[in-house]
């Protein structure tokens, strides 16, 4: 029986599970695979996590995210039909830079966070692997008459991370080392055409590459033949982001947060916010403006939280303050390999989120003394040129 690692949401019976362009590698390299968003996904290889977290630290990690959606909008009213979907500037994004955005219900919470490209006449967006169908049906059902929603499901999508990561993908792709963070360009790899953004989700430099399904296995090996880089698996994948700061949909956001409470409002462009033209206009807004501008007070806010003993601190932790009332609950915790100490995500209420505030996470019926921090946990290293 395989267990399910802490903080890697699993899902469906192994025999409906899908399986990546990228399976069979997996297997030969060794792999533990876990059910993740519908798919058999590797959660380690031989090495271990702690090995294969350290190791996209201080060189590169390969990494199979093949299960996220990627699609294409495509139409002259693609970039203002999208805005009408989130809180975000799309209009004037420009040709070849990336965005983070937020897919929003009409109450104003998270139906899932989402990076998006404007690729010059048209936008490639990524989402959520266990999102992915509710996402395009959403965005169809929402904007589908204003422009082409276009599914790509014969892609296959690869993250290298880490800061050897540019050394790497600039010997198969000559070129991607003149990208920066959050920008995106077409490349060609032996006639066949990719996309690379100069992105990810480790808090390192790095890229994620769409790759033609077909030709993702050999684009792979080609990768792990480099000197730099080694495969990691999910459960690295969660480390990283998580010192990153980094949240995961379905723990840290979800259909009952909103991008306040969830202290996303840095996502939010100015234009988006009050007295501009194209200010509000998205799904709940008047909620999330009330709640930027302080208008309509928020019960909880996320934060995070450093352990004061080495005590790792898992979700779904109680936490109490100093007076023994049950105030909130962890939604991401580990012991981080790099900073070497327990770190978490919770939500709080605000009036205990500031940074230095003592609160108890309840661990097997004990105490253990935490305390809010800010974060990232580990400073950031993108290229921003």
């Amino acid at each position: 029986m395989v267990r399910k690692p802490v903080g890697v949401r699993v899902s469906a019976p192994l025999e409906e599970l899908q399986k990546t362009p990228l399976h069979a590698l997996h297997l030969e390299l060794g792999a533990r695979m876990v059910p993740f968003a519908g798919y058999s996904m590797p959660v380690q290889y031989p090495a271990g996590l702690m090995a294969e977290h350290h190791h996209t630290r201080n060189s590169a990690g390969l990494f199979d995210v093949s299960h996220m959606g990627q699609l294409r909008l495509v139409g002259p009213d693609a970039a203002a039909a999208f805005e009408t979907l989130m809180p975000v500037d799309v209009i004037d994004l420009a040709p070849g830079k990336q965005r983070y955005g937020l897919l929003l219900t009409d109450e104003g919470t998270i139906i899932d966070d989402l990076m998006f490209v404007n690729r010059g006449g048209e936008l490639f967006v990524i989402v959520n692997g266990a999102c992915k169908a509710g996402d395009i049906a959403h965005i169809q059902e929402r904007i589908g008459s204003r422009c082409q929603v276009i599914p790509m499901p014969e892609r296959a999508l690869l993250a290298v991370q880490g800061p050897k990561a540019v050394d790497a993908l600039q010997r198969l792709l000559p070129g991607v080392e003149k990208l920066v963070f959050m920008t995106g360009a077409g490349v060609q790899w032996k006639g066949v055409d990719l996309f690379v953004t100069r992105s990810g989700y480790t808090g390192e430099d790095g890229f994620e590459i769409s790759v033609p399904a077909i030709q993702a296995e050999t684009f792979a090996r080609e990768l792990l033949a480099q000197p730099e880089v080694k495969p990691v698996g999910l459960g690295a994948r969660n480390s990283l982001r998580l010192e990153a700061g980094l949240c995961l949909y379905g723990n840290d956001i979800d259909t009952t947060t909103t991008p306040v409470e969830a202290s996303l409002q840095w996502a939010i462009q100015k234009v988006r916010r009050t007295g501009g033209a194209r200010a509000g206009g998205f799904p709940g807004a008047a909620r999330v403006l009330a709640q930027l501008d302080g208008q309509e007070p928020i019960a909880r806010k996320r934060v995070g939280l450093t352990a004061l003993e080495r005590v790792p601190v898992r979700e779904h932790v109680e936490l109490k303050d100093a007076r023994g009332q049950t105030v909130g609950e962890v939604t991401s915790g580990l012991l981080g390999p790099t900073v070497d100490e327990p770190v978490a995500m919770a939500y709080v209420p605000p009036q205990l989120a500031a940074a230095g505030t003592r609160l108890q996470a309840i661990v097997r019926g004990k105490p253990v003394p935490m305390e809010v921090s800010p974060m990232p946990f580990v400073p950031n290293r993108y290229y921003r040129g």
